[in-house]
This record gives C-alpha cells, sequence and structure tokens, in this order.
C-alpha cells in the first residue's frame, strides 16, 4: 500500500506541513437514564468535509487506547468523540459492584447519548462511527443511530464461542465463559484489571459476554426481541468491515454473524494479513497502535472522508 498512500499524501488527504495540534477536551455525556458518562472532544485542522467521526471502544478498553488515534484524525480535519462506556474507566462509579450495566446499555444508552452530543454540537459534515470489537456491534442498540451516515469496523462481533479461531478456541472457552462467570459471582464485577484481562467489567457486561448465544437476540426476554432487530435494521449506514486473518476473536465468521444484523446496511468486508501492512502481527488490538499512523490509519482517511474502499482487492475469499 505504500504507493498508494503516497498517492493519497499528494492528493491532500495527508499533510505533512501545516496540522494544527490536536487536544481533548474533556467532556459529559449524559444518557437518558441518568447515567454520566465521560469523554474527549478532539478538534484541530477542522474541515467541513470531514464531518465527525465517534469512537467506540472494545469490551474492557478504556477509551484513552484510542486517543493516538483521535488526535490523528482531528489533525486531518475531523471532529472526534472518544467516552468511555458506563463502568469503565472515567466512567466507573464509585463502586462496580452490584451496579448492573449492561453491554446492551452501552448501545441503548451511551452510544444514543454520544449521538446526541454530536448533533448538539455539530460543525457540519458526515457522521461517521469507528467501531472496535463490539464497538462496532452497538450501534444497532441506539433508537438514532440512523443518523450515522457511515461506519468502519475493526474486529467487530459479539463473542459467540464457536466463532473464535479454532485453535484458541477451546482457550478462550475456559478464559472467558467458564473463569470470567465464575469470578464475577464471587466478586460481583470481573476483576479485570488485577488479573491483567482488559479492565474490571460490571457484572451484567460480562455475563452478556460469557453467556451470548449464537442468536443475539435470544440473550434478551422475548418480548423485547423483535425493537432489538428492528433497531438493527434501521441502520442504513455503508460499513466497511475489517478484520485480520491472525484475529482470536474476530474471525471472518465472528465479524460475518454480527453484520447480518444490519440487513439494511451496504457492508463490504475486507480481511488484511500483517504481511499487507508490514507487520509481524496485528490480531485484535494492533491496528489502533500509533504504529500504523503511516499505513492503515493513512488508508482509513479515504473511507472515513469519502466512503471510498482503499483495500478492493482485500475481500475475504
Amino acid at each position: 500500500m505504500a504507493e498508494y498512500n503516497q498517492t493519497q499524501e499528494r492528493s491532500g488527504y495527508l499533510v505533512h506541513e501545516g496540522l494544527q495540534p490536536a487536544e481533548g477536551r474533556e467532556i459529559t455525556l449524559r444518557c437518558r437514564d441518568g447515567v454520566t458518562l465521560r469523554g474527549h472532544v478532539w478538534s484541530g485542522s477542522v474541515d467541513p468535509r470531514c464531518g465527525t467521526v465517534v469512537v467506540n471502544a472494545a469490551t474492557g478498553v478504556r477509551a484513552r487506547f484510542y486517543h493516538y488515534f483521535a488526535r490523528f484524525l482531528a489533525e486531518r480535519g475531523f471532529v472526534v468523540l472518544t467516552y468511555d462506556y458506563r463502568g469503565v474507566g472515567l466512567s466507573r462509579p464509585g463502586r462496580l459492584a452490584g451496579c448492573g450495566f449492561r453491554w446492551r446499555d452501552w448501545g441503548e444508552r451511551d452510544f444514543e447519548a454520544a449521538l446526541d452530543f454530536v448533533e448538539q454540537n455539530a460543525r457540519g459534515g458526515p457522521l461517521a462511527v469507528v467501531g472496535h470489537s463490539i464497538g462496532g456491534f452497538l450501534p444497532g442498540f441506539a433508537t438514532n443511530a440512523r443518523r450515522i451516515d457511515r461506519m468502519l469496523t475493526v474486529g467487530a462481533q459479539y463473542a459467540y464461542w464457536r466463532d473464535y479461531a479454532a485453535r484458541y478456541r477451546l482457550r478462550l472457552f475456559l478464559k472467558w465463559h467458564l473463569a470470567m462467570p465464575g469470578l464475577t459471582a464471587l466478586f460481583g464485577y470481573f476483576p479485570g484489571e488485577r488479573l491483567g484481562w482488559l479492565e474490571d467489567l460490571p457484572t451484567g457486561v460480562a455475563n452478556e459476554w460469557s453467556f451470548r448465544r449464537a442468536r443475539m437476540e435470544l440473550s434478551y426476554p422475548a418480548r423485547e426481541r423483535q425493537a432489538i432487530l428492528n433497531n438493527f435494521a434501521a441502520v442504513t449506514a455503508p460499513i466497511l468491515a475489517i478484520a485480520a486473518t491472525d484475529d482470536e476473536f474476530a474471525t471472518v465468521a465472528a465479524v460475518r454473524r454480527a453484520l447480518q444484523y444490519y440487513r439494511c446496511a451496504t457492508a463490504t468486508e475486507v480481511v488484511l494479513s500483517p504481511a499487507d501492512l508490514g507487520v509481524e502481527r496485528l490480531g485484535h488490538f494492533d491496528l489502533f497502535h500509533a504504529r500504523h499512523a503511516t499505513g492503515f490509519w493513512i488508508d482509513a482517511l479515504l473511507w472515513l472522508r469519502d466512503g471510498i474502499n482503499p483495500w478492493p482487492n482485500k475481500a475475504p475469499l
């Protein structure tokens, strides 16, 4: 992709001189159920053609993990919102045990509040979402997700265990679907931080992960399932879904299982290998590391600003 990136630099997608440094301004999001979230707005060289990007984090990952990526986008014309879901990072309550927050709340309440904030403070231009892991699936829960103009998802799935990469499936099942619910029951929340297994998680989030069924909607009461499916169907924004060949969580099967819920959106699948990007490993997290600022991040600008797939020859077989 090096030759391609140089072409885009000459076209103005990446400008090395005159970039206005971007810093994050701390903001508060208020959800309709009264929960308060903390996040940051990043802006630098604002280009109205670029619009706004909302970054949705992976499960158990603080928003600060995406701050370098957010700053990169802001210095190239976007306004970017990063935020911590309820129960995580800056949005963690004083007592996590017993708070009852769920994955579904992260979509229905938290992401909804993020979109409301953007609408109230928009500077014009399209609204894009970058969703990592569960962050690429959560938008379908929000009743206002029809406002989205474009989505870029990276390893987006909802952790159904049979979709894990075959060579890692048993280990991941034991870790996330046996050990995690047992520890969650013991402590009243999942103590991930002390174990080095991502961040601490509320009971509801941990258990939704541990006990997720093949059909996502079957995890919820029967009377609520159709409304959930209708929310996903209301999303019409085109989706560019990125998977990595060495991602043990987000295999192509897992990504497709999640994408099928966005049945009214046009989805394009891209599978990248470490060799495509000149690195030894991508896995589930690497694409948001700053080492990709001169490669993957530059290419992603083409989709986020203009809706053009920069990897047309990387569709799954």
